[in-house]
C-alpha cells in the first residue's frame, strides 16, 4: 500500500524548501495538506511562519548584525541593524542572507518607516485628510468615505513602511512574511530595529528606526 508521502516527489519537496527556505518536513507536511499542489503548499507554509513568528514576537531581540548594501556604482548605501535573540542564529546564514536581502530591498524600494506602528501623527493625518477629501468629492456618504480611507490607508502602509512592502525578489511575499519564513525555521524572534538609506545627490535621506517593544513578562 502507498503512503501518502511516498506520492510526493522529492523533487517537489526541494523545490518547495528552496523556494519557502523552510524545513524539509514542513514542506512534505505542506505538500501532503495541499495534495501536491506546490503553490497551495507555499501558502500553508506562508500561514504556519506568520503564526510562529506572532508567537515569538514578544521575545527579547538584543542580539543580531549591521549590515550593508551598496547599490548601482556606488549611488545608493543602506546601512541596517537586523535583530535575533541569540548570537549563534546571527551568525547562520540563514539570516546574514535576510539581512543582505532586505538591506537591497530597502535600497530599491526606499521605505521611510520599519513598520505601521512606526508612522508619526502628523503623516497619519495628513494622509487621512487627503483621502477623505479625495472620497468627499464623489458625494458618497461618510460611512463610504471612512471605509475608502481604511483601505487607501491600507495602501499607504504597503508603500511607505518596510514590513508591508513586496519583498523585490518575491513580489507574492510581504517582507513581514519573508521575517516570518525565517523565524520558523531558525527558531527564534527576528526583527528590523534601524535603517539608513543615502542616495548620492538626493536632498534628504531616510533614517528609520522602529518603536522599542517591552519584552512580555511572565
Amino acid at each position: 500500500m502507498t503512503t501518502v508521502s511516498e506520492k510526493i516527489d522529492a523533487k517537489l519537496v526541494k523545490e518547495l524548501r528552496e523556494k519557502s527556505g523552510a524545513p524539509m518536513g514542513d514542506c512534505l507536511k505542506a505538500l501532503q495538506e495541499s495534495k501536491g499542489d506546490i503553490e497551495e503548499a507555499f501558502v500553508v507554509l506562508r500561514k504556519r511562519g506568520m503564526a510562529s513568528a506572532q508567537k515569538k514576537a514578544s521575545r527579547t531581540t538584543n542580539e543580531g548584525l549591521v549590515g550593508t548594501y551598496i547599490h548601482a556604482g556606488g549611488k545608493i548605501g543602506v546601512l541596517l541593524e537586523l535583530n535575533c535573540e541569540s548570537d549563534f542564529v546571527a551568525r547562520t546564514p540563514d539570516f546574514q542572507e535576510l539581512l543582505k536581502d532586505i538591506a537591497m530591498h530597502i535600497a530599491a524600494s526606499d521605505p521611510r518607516y520599519v513598520k505601521p506602528e512606526d508612522v508619526t501623527t502628523a503623516d497619519l493625518e495628513r494622509e487621512k485628510e487627503i483621502y477623505r477629501a479625495q472620497a468627499a468629492a464623489t458625494g458618497k456618504p461618510a460611512a463610504v468615505i471612512e471605509r475608502i480611507v481604511e483601505g487607501k490607508m491600507s495602501k499607504f502602509y504597503e508603500e511607505v513602511c518596510l514590513v508591508e512592502q513586496p519583498f523585490i525578489k518575491d513580489q507574492a511575499v510581504s517582507i513581514k512574511e519573508l521575517i516570518a519564513q525565517k523565524v520558523a525555521k531558525l527558531g527564534e524572534n527576528i526583527t528590523v530595529r534601524r535603517f539608513a538609506r543615502f542616495k548620492v545627490g538626493a536632498p534628504e535621506w531616510t533614517v528609520a528606526q522602529t518603536k522599542a517593544v517591552e519584552p512580555a513578562t511572565e
